[in-house]
């Protein structure tokens, strides 16, 4: 009987030690590398040159005179003398200007973000025009940037404190036109960085189209580092 108990506790012993052995093995056995995945995606960051078929000097190319721009503004837009943004709005003579996935609004100063329903189509179908056309070369995610939509005279006065180079008589007062800066772009993904060069000849390129097209003109001005833009 006494022999029996023996053999229960060596057994018991045995398997506590079995047990110790075990505990210890996997304590100490080499751990596999756990790799953790990134909550959001990320992108490695590569600069990138892209084709462009602009050809010639931007001043020759982009020369549409300030009458010609009145000429089309006053035909197209809204009455000046008239306007009223926020009644236009309401009865859709007007329609506002964000941001979205084709172009950019910078912080506007001395304009209001309207349009007329006409030149804001014109303006997504440019904007359309440049990121598929980006895209269509392996240029990633980039928008053009709107740094002046709708004055009024108000505005004008105010403006021309500042820059005399600035007319009384601007097509901005009609809702047809906008200024878009060629010295920076909005990049949205990381993915590639294209240089202000490149993306401003891209620019051009499809701002051609639409001038010869008859969707609009153009005016490339210097001082102000913008294309003007006025919608047919």
């Amino acid at each position: 009987m006494i022999k029996r108990y023996r053999y229960i506790i060596l057994a018991i012993l045995l398997l506590i030690l079995a047990g110790v052995v075990i505990i210890f093995t996997l304590k100490n056995m080499p751990k596999e590398e756990v790799i953790q995945l990134p909550s959001e995606t990320y992108y490695i960051t590569v600069e990138k040159e892209i084709k462009t078929n602009f050809k010639g000097t931007y001043r020759r190319a982009f020369n549409d005179k300030n009458d010609v721009h009145l000429s089309a503004a006053s035909s197209y837009g809204i009455s000046p003398t008239l306007v009223n943004i926020s009644n236009d709005e309401c009865s859709g003579k007007l329609q506002r200007i964000e941001t979205c996935d084709y172009y950019a609004v910078d912080k506007l100063t001395h304009s209001h973000p309207y349009l007329v329903p006409h030149a804001k189509a014109r303006l997504e179908e440019l904007g359309k025009a440049f990121c598929d056309t980006l895209a269509s070369r392996g240029g990633g995610s980039y928008r053009f940037i709107i740094t002046s939509i709708l004055r009024q005279e108000k505005d004008i006065k105010k403006l021309r404190r500042y820059n005399k180079n600035s007319t009384e008589n601007s097509a901005h007062l009609y809702g047809t036109t906008v200024d878009i800066t060629y010295r920076r772009f909005d990049k949205y993904t990381p993915q590639f960085i294209i240089s202000d060069t490149d993306l401003k000849l891209l620019l051009a390129e499809v701002l051609k189209n639409f001038q010869e097209a008859g969707k609009c003109y153009v005016k490339y001005e210097v001082k102000q580092g913008c294309f003007h833009i006025t919608f047919r």
